[in-house]
C-alpha cells in the first residue's frame, strides 16, 4: 500500500494500477494506526467507552479505516489491555475479506516470537469480526527515524530483533512484502514487528530455492499487482513479479540504512523517479554519511539492497548471524565473509600485533614534540521551566560569544519571549532589558552587542546596557549573521532571498532573490566566511518537504554567483578549523572547507547526534565560538502537537476534536459549523473540519498554504501561498476542494489575507515591505481588482479584521513602539480610536459586533463596543489567563456565534536544557570512532 494510505482502493499510479489491498491485521496505539476518526467504510459499528465484546470492555476508541475500525480495550478476564480490531458488517457481500480476515489471523498466530506483536484472540460481535491484539507502549521506528540516525549499537540490536522475527515468519512460510520502518515498534523489550497485512502466504516448509519455491496457498493479491510501500520496495515487486523472502530483505536493507545514516536509501522527486532510483542507482555508502560506522555495514546493506533476489542474502537467519557478529565488541574493523572470517581474525591479529609496537613507539617520539591535544569537557546548562526554550519558534534559539565567555538565548514568558544572557562564569542568566518577544539572538563580531528580531524589526542591544535600536524592518526573518565590517545579512521575510544592511542603520539592500523557475521558496539562515567575500546560506525549494533534503549554498556578494556547497542539510556554520558544521536529521555533520574556493574537501561525516532540529523549518538549535566552545540544545527534532479547544468565558475548556496535529490559524465558517485550520507538516497545508461529522479533510496540495478566510457566504476559501514563487500571494478557492485554485495578486513582497468585508467586496490583507514595514491593503473585488494600500506608514500595521457590520476596520500598530490594537472607521474618513490601553495583538469581533476581544500577553481582554449613534468603547475588562498557541503573523483563535473562544493549546515539551561542550574543535580534528550522543536529560 501507498505510505500512510488506509483505503480499500488505489487509483492508477505512474507504474500501473496498484491492487486492493487487504486488511492490517497488527493495529497498535493511536499513533501507529495512521487512521483518522469517521473515515472507515462501515459506519454502523461504533463503540463506545464500557461496552462489551464478550468479555472485553471498550475503554477508547483509537481510529477507523478503510478496512476496519480500532479500539482500546480491557480484558476482563486477565486484566490486561487489549487493542481490538473489528471488520464491521457492511450492506454488501464481504464474505471474501471476511475469509481472509480469518485466514490471515490463523496465520498470525501461529508466528509466536518474542519480536512479533501477538495475537489473543479471534471473535465475533452483532455480525462484526473482530481481534484481539496485543496492546504495545512505545514509538514506531518511523517516529524515531524523524530525531535522526539511531545510534550504532540500537541500530545493530534492533537490526538483529527484526531479522529474527523475519526469520521466524518465513520458516512459517509468511512473507511480509510491507517491511517498512512505521511496521516496526520500538518497546521497553525491543523490537515488535508488526502489520502483516500485506503478508503473502506460502507453505511452512524451509526452502533454500526461494526463487524455485511452489506456491500451494492462494496469492492475496493478484500477480502482476504491486503491493508494499513503493519507499522500502525491492525491484521485483515494482516490476511486478513474485515476492519471496528475499523481497523483504531487500526492504529490511533499506530500513537499516535508514537507521544508520537517518537519511533514506533511495530517493526521487515523483514515484516515476524513486522507482528508477531503486531499479538502476545505489545508495551512498554509509561510510560517507557516518564514517564512524564500521565498514562491513557497506557490505552487510548493500548484499541487502542487490537488484538481483539471487545476490542477496538469502535467508533472514544469515543476516542475523553477520549482525550479532558485527554487534560483538571488537569485530568491526574488518569486512569478512561468514566462511573466512576467523581466519580472516587471525592473520588481522598478527598484523595489527607488530603495528602496535611501531605505532606506540612512533607515539612516544611524537609526544615529546607534539602539543597533547586539549581535554574534550561537556556540561549541562540547566534553565528553568518558566525560562524554557520555545519548542515552536520559527529561528534558532541559542548562540554564543566569539570568545566563548557568554551565552545568550530565548527564554518563554508565558506566551511571549525574552532574551536571556549568562556569562559562563556565573551560575545564573539575566533577562536583556528591552527583549521582550525577541526571538534568533546573534552575537556581533566583538561580542559586546546581540541582534535579534521583535515586532517585525531587526534591532540590536548593548550587553553592556541601554535600550534596543532598531536597525531595520524584518516581520519574519529566518536566522542572521554579523560580519566583521558591521554589515548584518538576513532574510526579512517567510519566502524571501538573502538582504544586507549596515548595523548602524541604513537602506538594506538584496543580494539574492529565489528563483521561481528553478521551484526556490526562501534563501535563508546565512553565515558569513572569513574575507567577507561571500556568505553561505540554505536554500529551501518546493521540491522538498523536509530541510534534511535542502541545500546549502555559498553566495559571492561581488558577483551574485551562488555554487552549491552541500546538498542535504540546513543551518550551515563555518568554523575556524576550516569545517562547515551542518544539520541534518537530528544530528550535526562536518565537512572541510576552503572558503576562498568556496569547495569542499573530502565528505562530510558525522560529529554529534541528539541534537533539536525542526526539519520543517529548517532550524539547528546551535552555536559554536571562535576558539570551540559548542552550545546546542539537545533532543529529538521538534515535533507540531497541538489541540483545537473551545475555550468559554470562564477558561474552562473543551476539546474539539482529540487529534493532536500541527494546527495554526483556525478560523470558523460564517454557519459556525466548519473549521479551515493550517496544518504543518513540512509543506503547510489546508484541512477543513466538519464539526458535525467529524471529518477533517484536506483541501491544498501544492506547496505553503496557510492564513485560510472564509468568505462571507461560505463558499470559497481565501489562503495565502507561495506556490508560483517566492513570496506569499493571496489565492481563493472552492471550499469543498473542488476546481483549482486562482490566484488573486501578484507582489514580491509576502501578504496574508486576514478579513473580508461583510458585503464581500473587498479582502484585507497584510504586506510586508522591507522599507515601510508591514502595511495594510485592501483588494476590491468588482473591477479590475487591482490592490491599493489602505494603512501605509513607517510603522507596522497588520491583523486587519472587519466589523459584522462592514462599517469598522480593528487592526495592531506599533506606533507607540508596543503593538497596540486600533479601531478606525471603514470606508471612509474618521479618527481612528486606540482599544487596548497597555498593549494588544490579535483583535476579533464577536459575531453581534457589539465586543472586540484581543490579547494582552496571556489575558485574552474583551472590550463593550456601540457604534450609534456615536462609537463608544468601554474600558478594557479581563476574561481569562491562558497560555494558548500565538502567531506573530496572524490571528491564532476565533469566535463562536456562541460566544465561545476556538482556541489551539500547545503539548510541545519545553526545553529545559542546554548542552556545553569545551574544547569541542578537538573532535573535529581527532574524530574518534564512536558516535558522539546527547548528554542525558
Amino acid at each position: 500500500m501507498v505510505a500512510g494510505t488506509s483505503s480499500r482502493n488505489l487509483a492508477q499510479s505512474s507504474v500501473g494500477r496498484l491492487a486492493e489491498f487487504p486488511i492490517s491485521l497488527l493495529p497498535l496505539k493511536i499513533a501507529e494506526y495512521n487512521l483518522a476518526p469517521n473515515q472507515g467504510v462501515f459506519q454502523n459499528v461504533q463503540l463506545s467507552k464500557g461496552m462489551r465484546l464478550g468479555p472485553y470492555e471498550i475503554l477508547a476508541a483509537l481510529g477507523v479505516g478503510g478496512m476496519g475500525e480500532v479500539y482500546r480495550a480491557r480484558d476482563t478476564r486477565l486484566n490486561r489491555t487489549v487493542a481490538i480490531k473489528i471488520l464491521p458488517a457492511g450492506d454488501q457481500d464481504y464474505t471474501e475479506p471476511r475469509q481472509r480476515f480469518k485466514r490471515e489471523a490463523e496465520t498470525i498466530a501461529s508466528l509466536k516470537h518474542p519480536h512479533i506483536c501477538a495475537l489473543y484472540d479471534l471473535g465475533k460481535h452483532e455480525g462484526a469480526d473482530f481481534l484481539v491484539m496485543e496492546y504495545l507502549e512505545g514509538e514506531t521506528l518511523a517516529q524515531r527515524l524523524t530525531r535522526g540516525p539511531l545510534p550504532l549499537e540500537q541500530a545493530l540490536r534492533y537490526g538483529v530483533e527484526t531479522a529474527d522475527a523475519l526469520d521466524r515468519a518465513h520458516r512459517q512460510g509468511v512473507v511480509h512484502r510491507d517491511l517498512k520502518p512505521a511496521n516496526v515498534m520500538l518497546t521497553r523489550d525491543g523490537v515488535k514487528l508488526l502489520d502483516f497485512g500485506l503478508a503473502k502466504l506460502r507453505p511452512s516448509t524451509q526452502v533454500t530455492g526461494l526463487s524455485e519455491a511452489a506456491t500451494e496457498s492462494p496469492n492475496l493479491t493478484a500477480r502482476g499487482a504491486i503491493i508494499g510501500t513503493l519507499q522500502y520496495m525491492a525491484p521485483e515487486q515494482l516490476e511486478g513479479q513474485e515476492a519471496d523472502a528475499r523481497t523483504d530483505i531487500f526492504a529490511f536493507g533499506t530500513m537499516l540504512y535508514e537507521m544508520l545514516t537517518g537519511g533514506k536509501a533511495f530517493n526521487g522527486k515523483s514515484q516515476a523517479s524513486l522507482i528508477a532510483a531503486i531499479l538502476e542507482h545505489e545508495p551512498a555508502p554509509i561510510s560517507t554519511l557516518r564514517p564512524m560506522a564500521p565498514p562491513i555495514l557497506d557490505h552487510l546493506v548493500n548484499r541487502c539492497l542487490a537488484k538481483d533476489p539471487e545476490e542477496r542474502w538469502q535467508g533472514a537467519a544469515d543476516l542475523m548471524r553477520e549482525l550479532k557478529w558485527v554487534a560483538e565488541p571488537g569485530s568491526r574493523t574488518e569486512l569478512p565473509g561468514p566462511a573466512v572470517a576467523g581466519r580472516r581474525r587471525r592473520v588481522l591479529g598478527i598484523g595489527l600485533t607488530g603495528l602496535f609496537v611501531c605505532a606506540t613507539a612512533g607515539m612516544a617520539i611524537w609526544n615529546l614534540r607534539a602539543e597533547k591535544p586539549k581535554p574534550v569537557i561537556r556540561s549541562i546548562i540547566p534553565i528553568s521551566p518558566a525560562e524554557a526554550l520555545p519548542a515552536d519558534d520559527l529561528r534558532p534559539s541559542v548562540a554564543i560569544s566569539p570568545d566563548g565567555t557568554r551565552l545568550v538565548y530565548v527564554g518563554r514568558i508565558g506566551t511571549s519571549t525574552e532574551i536571556y544572557v549568562r556569562r559562563l562564569n556565573r551560575l545564573e542568566a539575566e533577562p536583556i532589558a528591552g527583549t521582550e518577544g525577541g526571538s534568533g539572538p546573534f552575537f556581533s563580531p566583538d561580542g559586546e552587542w546581540v541582534g535579534f528580531f521583535a515586532g517585525g524589526k531587526l534591532k540590536k542591544v548593548s550587553l553592556s546596557g541601554g535600550a534596543p535600536i532598531t536597525v531595520a524592518s524584518a516581520e519574519d526573518v529566518h536566522g542572521a549573521t554579523w560580519g566583521p565590517d558591521d554589515t548584518i545579512f538576513y532574510t526579512p521575510a517567510l519566502a524571501s532571498g538573502l538582504w544586507r544592511v549596515s548595523a548602524s542603520g541604513g537602506v538594506p539592500q538584496q543580494l539574492s532573490t529565489p528563483s521561481p523557475d528553478q521551484l526556490e521558496r526562501t534563501h535563508r539562515l546565512p553565515d558569513w566566511l572569513p574575507g567577507g567575500k561571500a556568505v553561505i546560506f540554505t536554500m529551501g525549494s518546493a521540491e522538498i518537504t523536509s530541510y534534511n533534503d535542502a541545500r546549502i549554498e555559498a553566495l559571492t556578494l561581488a558577483t551574485g554567483e551562488r555554487r552549491v556547497v552541500i546538498d542535504g542539510g540546513f543551518n550551515a556554520r563555518y568554523v575556524s578549523t576550516g569545517h562547515i558544521v551542518y544539520a541534518r536529521a537530528g544530528s550535526l555533520f562536518a565537512v572541510a572547507f576552503d572558503p576562498s574556493r568556496l569547495e569542499v574537501k573530502g565528505s562530510p561525516f558525522l560529529v554529534l547526534e541528539g541534537l533539536a532540529t525542526d526539519p520543517t523549518r529548517g532550524i539547528g538549535d546551535f552555536s559554536v565560538s571562535r576558539e570551540g566552545t559548542l552550545v546546542y540544545a539537545p533532543g529529538s527534532p521538534r515535533n507540531v502537537n497541538r489541540k483545537l479547544v473551545w475555550v468559554d468565558r470562564e477558561g474552562r475548556t473543551e476539546p474539539v476534536i482529540d487529534e493532536l496535529r500541527g494546527f495554526r490559524t483556525p478560523r470558523l465558517s460564517p454557519d459556525g459549523e466548519r473549521i479551515a485550520v493550517t496544518i504543518d507538516g513540512g509543506t503547510d497545508q489546508l484541512w477543513v473540519l466538519d464539526m458535525a461529522r467529524g471529518t477533517l479533510t484536506r483541501q491544498t496540495f501544492a506547496w505553503g498554504n496557510r492564513f485560510a478566510t472564509w468568505t462571507p457566504d461560505g463558499k470559497r476559501l481565501t489562503f495565502g501561498s507561495n506556490r508560483h514563487g517566492s513570496s506569499i500571494n493571496v489565492y481563493w478557492q472552492a471550499a469543498d476542494g473542488s476546481g483549482t485554485a486562482e490566484r488573486l495578486t501578484t507582489s514580491s513582497y509576502e501578504q496574508r489575507p486576514a478579513a473580508w468585508s461583510a458585503d464581500g467586496r473587498g479582502l484585507a490583507f497584510s504586506e510586508n515591505h522591507p522599507t515601510t514595514g508591514t502595511d495594510i491593503w485592501v483588494l476590491p473585488m468588482e473591477g479590475e481588482r487591482k490592490a491599493a494600500p489602505l494603512l501605509q506608514s513607517s510603522f507596522n500595521e497588520m491583523q486587519p479584521t472587519f466589523s459584522p457590520d462592514g462599517r469598522w476596520l480593528a487592526y495592531v500598530s506599533d506606533e507607540s513602539d508596543r503593538p497596540d490594537v486600533y479601531v478606525q472607521p471603514f470606508p471612509g474618513s474618521g479618527s481612528k480610536r486606540q482599544i487596548s490601553t497597555d498593549g494588544g495583538t490579535e483583535p476579533v469581533w464577536a459575531r453581534n459586533g457589539r465586543e472586540l476581544f484581543y490579547w494582552n500577553g496571556e489575558r485574552l481582554m474583551a472590550v463593550g463596543i456601540t457604534t450609534v449613534p456615536t462609537f463608544i468603547v468601554t474600558k478594557p475588562a479581563l476574561l481569562f489567563r491562558g497560555t494558548y498557541s500565538r502567531d506573530r503573523l496572524s490571528t491564532n483563535y476565533d469566535v463562536a456565534p456562541d460566544g465561545r473562544f476556538l482556541m489551539i493549546e500547545n503539548h510541545e515539551k519545553p526545553l529545559t536544557q542546554l548542552n556545553l561542550v569545551l574544547n569541542w574543535f578537538e573532535e573535529l580534528k581527532h574524530p574518534l570512532p564512536t558516535a558522539r550522543s546527547t548528554l542525558a536529560r
